[in-house]
């Protein structure tokens, strides 16, 4: 910045003296007093352009830098722009800051404080607020009105929880993801499972890769499940755990297999009956418990000696791991005839039996005691046959004789046709003894007609 030079002030002595007109014999000596005069003045010039030019630094300085002055509107302004903006349908996150018996108090960084109604939040009926919900809680709620009329934000959690619930159940079906939920209630044809105030509904056929007799078991259980069939617009939601429960009745069954060991010990639950026998569930895996292993006595039917739903403690008879089959025999089968079969049969001896199958080696009879055993078709006649239904039907009611026991292998060998022989042999002892019985008769008779001769 540029400034006009100082005016060389000059005292009126001074300049009363350079105006009066001196002698020239004055002159040297007025001329020395002025030079000092002049000195001293241009000091002082000096150290005026030194202060004019402190004076231009400073006032450069201060053109350079503003210093600023705050207002209370200016810091209004401020806070005001700090402060979240809301418009009554937005969704805001919140924390709770105060919880009471009607409402909850809520910051959600807003110049206002937000409130929600008991009527607005996720709550059983007469449960206490404070049960649910707690001071610190983070939400997100939906805004119903920036102000109540006595300055505060009303918000409803219901509402931001349902248009949230519909945006993620869209996104696990276009993403094709699962998720956990609770079964709340059975309704006709399924069950029906409430996320947050949407029903979703679950077909009974997605239930399970099994039949489900009674749904009502699925009730208050947390299942994973899959979104099937999804409309905002219907507000239509279909669910399944189908897909799931297949995919965890695999990873039990190779677990399963992986520790499976012959002669081992199950408590099963009988899950169908069938007439050759019943599937029983050893916990996510079945078995087949055959019929002629359900009792020591034939018997006709499964239903005979169990019912679906009995639990019956069973062991494993044989596996196949590649086809991952399971067959089972029926622990603790009460009165087993081979624990004491030499007491009841003998080898060599004849027992009444009947004939209960016809196989091409031969036929499988039942004695008294409900043990069965075979008959081979080569001693089922004397003569030559091609089957054994050439000379028996089931049902049959025959004599066999003991040809041999072994009560480890629980196997008993029959003869049809030594058991005939053996009658044979009895019937012709028999014959022989009243021949010779009538023959002493007819000798004694004739002496004593003799006697009277």
């Amino acid at each position: 910045m540029n400034k006009e030079q100082p005016e060389i002030q000059v005292d009126s002595e001074t300049k009363e003296k350079l105006e009066t007109p001196i002698e020239v014999n004055e002159a040297p000596a007025l001329a020395e007093e002025v030079k000092e005069e002049v000195v001293e003045t241009k000091e002082v010039v000096v150290e005026a352009k030194e202060e004019v030019v402190a004076t231009d630094v400073v006032e450069e300085t201060a053109e350079t830098v503003q210093v600023p002055t705050e207002s209370m509107d200016d810091y209004a302004k401020e806070i005001d722009a700090s402060m979240k903006r809301v418009v009554t349908g937005d969704i805001v996150d919140c924390v709770i800051i105060s919880v009471n018996e009607d409402e909850i108090i809520v910051n959600l960084d807003y110049v206002a404080d937000g409130l929600i109604g008991r009527e607005d939040l996720h709550l059983k009926p007469a449960q206490p607020i404070a049960e649910a919900y707690q001071v610190g809680d983070e939400l997100k709620a939906e805004v119903l009105s920036t102000n109540d009329g006595e300055g505060n934000v009303r918000l409803s959690l219901k509402k931001a929880d349902q248009i949230i619930v519909w945006d993620r159940l869209e996104a696990h079906f276009t993403d094709k993801t699962s998720f956990m939920t609770t079964i709340t209630e059975v309704v006709k044809g399924g069950v029906l499972s409430d996320i947050k105030g949407v029903r979703a509904f679950m077909p009974a056929s997605m239930i399970s890769v099994a039949y489900v007799a009674d749904l009502s078991e699925f009730v208050g259980q947390e299942l994973e499940v899959h979104v099937v069939d999804f409309d905002r617009a219907d507000r239509k939601v279909i669910i399944s755990h189908k897909v799931i429960d297949q995919k965890e009745r695999e990873v039990a069954k190779e677990n399963f297999f992986e520790n499976l060991k012959k002669d081992q010990e199950f408590s099963g639950t009988v899950k169908k009956l069938m007439n050759f026998g019943a599937f029983i569930d050893l916990g996510g895996v079945d078995g087949l418990l055959h019929i002629n292993e359900m009792s020591w006595k034939r018997i006709k039917h499964p239903s005979e000696v169990m019912k679906e739903g009995d639990v019956v403690e069973v062991y494993i008879n044989e596996v196949d791991t590649k086809s991952r089959k399971i067959s089972l025999g029926l622990k603790n089968i009460d009165n087993n005839p081979w624990d004491n079969i030499f007491d009841h049969y003998g080898i060599g001896k004849v027992y009444e039996a009947e004939v209960v199958r016809l196989m091409n080696f031969g036929a499988f009879v039942k004695l008294n005691d409900g043990i069965e055993g075979l008959v081979h078709i080569s001693e089922i006649s004397e003569d030559r046959i091609n089957q054994p239904q050439d000379v028996l039907t089931v049902g049959d009611k025959v004599k066999v004789k003991v040809l041999n026991i072994d009560s480890d292998k629980q196997k008993i060998a029959l003869s049809i046709k030594e058991a005939k022989n053996e009658q044979a042999a009895v019937d012709l002892k028999a014959y022989s003894d009243d021949q010779e019985a009538t023959t002493s008769l007819e000798s004694v008779f004739a002496k004593f007609k003799d006697k009277f001769k």
